[in-house]
């Protein structure tokens, strides 16, 4: 008698083990696609960051570059007095008023007089708006800066040795567009009897 081999068992992927496939697949799919949106969506804010710390940056190197005098350095004295007795116009936080004029950052007020920031302590509270533009030393917009803000404070601040009589302790606070906030502090040291 002959006997007939068995057909082979035929391999394969049923209905069923097909449509678990899918199912996990597209899972796995759905939570690629949700991290990749998320990282989409986040990937300009390192750029706000870095553009708030660069704007920080130049403003608080603008100000410690400022002299820090006794006197306000459009005072005759400012570059002998040793205190603030020998002074006609005493440097005090915050912008001076000349000749009825009060000292800005870009000194547009009144050209005639000298009105521009000449001294550390005048950056004092100054601070440009969200909307208003980021402005540079000259008073020109910078573009694409818009959305940001910026202020300055300026303390007097004990620095190691030195007494807080003969040290300012700068902040300079930059907000970005989404609302964040980058914050630099900087010390300005009166390092000669004049402080230039």
């Amino acid at each position: 008698m002959y006997i007939h081999p068995r057909p082979p068992r035929q391999a394969g992927v049923s209905l069923v083990e097909l449509i678990l496939f899918i199912v996990i697949v597209s899972i796995a799919v759905a939570g690629v696609l949700l991290v990749m949106n998320k990282v989409t969506a986040h990937s300009a804010d390192a750029l706000v960051h870095k553009q708030s710390l660069a704007i920080a940056e130049s403003l608080l190197e603008e100000v410690e570059l400022m002299p820090f005098t006794f006197c306000d350095p459009d005072d005759a004295s400012a570059v002998s007095a040793t205190s603030s007795a020998g002074c006609t116009i005493q440097e005090g936080l915050g912008p001076e008023t000349i000749g009825g004029v009060t000292e800005d950052r870009y000194g547009t007020l009144a050209p005639a007089v000298n009105a521009q920031f000449d001294n550390v302590n005048d950056y004092n509270g100054f601070a440009m708006a969200a909307g208003a533009g980021i402005r540079d030393i000259t008073g020109n917009v910078v573009a694409g800066l818009g959305g940001y803000a910026a202020q300055v404070a300026v303390a007097p601040s004990a620095l190691g040795d030195v007494p807080a009589a003969e040290s300012l302790l700068i902040t300079v606070t930059v907000t970005g567009p989404d609302g964040s906030s980058v914050a630099l502090d900087g010390y300005r040291t009166r390092y000669a009897p004049n402080g230039t």
